[in-house]
C-alpha cells in the first residue's frame, strides 16, 4: 500500500487553512509515519505534481489522500477522519 498526502498552495504563497488542520492532526496522532509522499497542488503552478495528480483524478478540494495498492483503482480521501477509519485503523 502506497499513501500520497496532497497539500494546496494557495495564490498567495500560504498553505491552505484546512492543509495546516491536518497536517497538524497527522502529527498529533503520529500518523505521519504511515506516508509515503507528500505533493504539493500549487495553484500558481498548474504544473505542480500536486495540481497534475488532482487533475489526473480528477479531485477538486485539498488536502486529499490517494491510497494505491497493487491491482486495484487509486481510491481518494478528501475527508481526514474517513482516511483514518477506512486506512489507518485497518492497518
Amino acid at each position: 500500500m502506497r499513501i500520497t498526502l496532497v497539500k494546496k498552495v494557495l495564490a498567495d504563497g500560504s498553505l491552505c487553512a484546512k492543509c495546516n488542520d491536518v497536517e497538524q492532526k497527522l502529527k498529533e496522532n503520529d500518523q505521519e509515519k504511515f506516508l509515503d509522499e507528500i505533493l504539493i497542488a500549487d495553484e500558481r503552478d498548474l504544473e505542480s505534481p500536486g495540481m497534475q495528480l488532482a487533475q489526473r483524478l480528477n479531485v477538486q478540494r485539498a488536502p486529499f489522500f490517494v491510497v494505491e495498492e497493487e491491482g486495484k483503482e487509486p481510491e481518494v480521501y478528501t475527508v481526514y477522519f474517513k482516511f483514518v477509519k477506512e486506512v489507518l485503523n485497518n492497518r
